[in-house]
């Protein structure tokens, strides 16, 4: 059972409960180049083609032909969960472009606000975040933000994902998509927002879409599926 929340002014439908490490996945669409792939209508923007290059090639293999988007979530949530990255994305006719992972052990400097000020008093033991694109082969991407807010006990983790839920609190801010990506004008509104469990960990995933246009549902997959996947 999930729960709505507010969250910097939007309405967020959270799936489910967690504890321990945080996880925060964002999506954000970058449509590049032209024709139509997995996310549907035509490509455009030059600037997000240069940045993800390889994206135009035609090449993408669709493991799941005729399969609903429902059927590809499930079974590239399933392959992401076995840590075949790869094998996720083609179930969603997608192929990986990029990848950039960095592990820190502060997240002050990566803090807002009331999260913060929590992580003064709880001090987190880690931080990993992960950007990486994926994309359709005809000229469309997306790309993905994946945080990691580990902790030294579940009910720590409990207490910040409550604190990070609340509107206006703040947030742990992923990677800088444009500076380690080299792709602009992508912006995060925490419109889809999903978390995750995970012994002890909490998963929380964000989706966007950035240029063109990509469904909700799609934006929900793509969180999903990242969200599993380790970030290295």
């Amino acid at each position: 059972m999930g729960r709505w929340i507010t969250k910097d002014g939007k309405r967020i439908y959270i799936r489910g409960k967690g504890t321990g490490t945080v996880v925060a996945a964002a999506v954000g669409l970058a449509v590049a180049g032209g024709g139509a792939g997995a996310f549907g209508g035509a490509a455009g923007g030059g600037g997000a083609a240069e940045a993800l290059p390889g994206n135009a090639a035609g090449d993408v293999v669709d493991s799941l032909p005729g399969r609903s988007l429902k059927t590809r979530r499930a079974e590239a949530r399933e392959s992401a969960k076995r840590g075949k990255a790869d094998e996720a994305w083609s179930r969603l006719k997608l192929k990986e472009l990029k990848r950039v992972a960095r592990h820190e052990g502060d997240c002050l400097a990566a803090a807002t606000d009331r999260v913060r000020d929590f992580l003064v008093t709880t001090p987190c033991t880690s931080l990993d975040r992960m950007l990486l694109a994926v994309g359709d082969g005809h000229g469309n991407a997306a790309v993905i933000s994946v945080v990691r807010v580990g902790f030294r006990s579940a009910k720590q983790a409990a207490a910040f994902e409550k604190v990070e839920a609340i509107q206006g609190s703040g947030d742990v801010r992923p990677l800088e998509i444009a500076a380690v990506l080299g792709v602009a004008g992508v912006r995060m509104t925490g419109l889809h927002y999903e978390p995750r469990p995970d012994g002890h960990a909490m998963v929380v995933a964000e989706a966007d879409t950035a240029t063109g246009h990509v469904g909700g549902d799609t934006l929900d997959a793509l969180a999903d599926v990242a969200a599993y996947l380790p970030v290295r």
